[in-house]
């Protein structure tokens, strides 16, 4: 394990090595995770909850209900945004000193090309609890 490094230093390291651009590191693909979130928690849970209450007779605002639609829409929204939760982890991971990546296209394809398509969905099941 490393050793702690003040904040202080981090900071002004990366204003060194990156300038301002290097605090907004992921911030495209960040915008662009929110917008796809949103589109999928909207429409999944609503859609979702009419059909939980329709198949098994239950109030819509029953706790059975909510917990249903939450763990379908849960999953939606991870294979929705899975992808870009890694580009924009990988694009913030980068060292302050050199840049690995051009953008979030570069980098996802780099991901791929070292582990595969699939490797955009690691984490799953972690991420998917976390959602629903």
């Amino acid at each position: 394990q490393g050793e702690s490094v003040p904040l202080g230093t981090l900071v002004s390291t990366m204003y060194k090595d990156q300038g301002i651009g290097g605090f907004y590191r992921g911030l495209e693909v960040n915008i662009m995770r929110a917008c796809v979130l949103n589109a999928t928690q909207m429409g999944c849970y609503d859609i979702t909850k009419g059909y939980v209450c329709e198949l098994t007779g239950w109030e819509r605002m029953d706790v059975k209900t909510r917990f249903c639609s939450a763990a379908v829409a849960g999953f939606f929204m991870t294979c929705t945004v899975s992808p870009f939760d890694r580009v924009r982890t990988a694009l913030m991971n980068q060292p302050t000193d050199k840049k690995i990546y051009t953008g979030p296209l570069d980098c996802a394809g780099k991901l791929i090309a070292e582990g595969g398509v699939i490797s955009l969905w690691r984490g799953f099941i972690p991420i998917w609890a976390r959602f629903a």
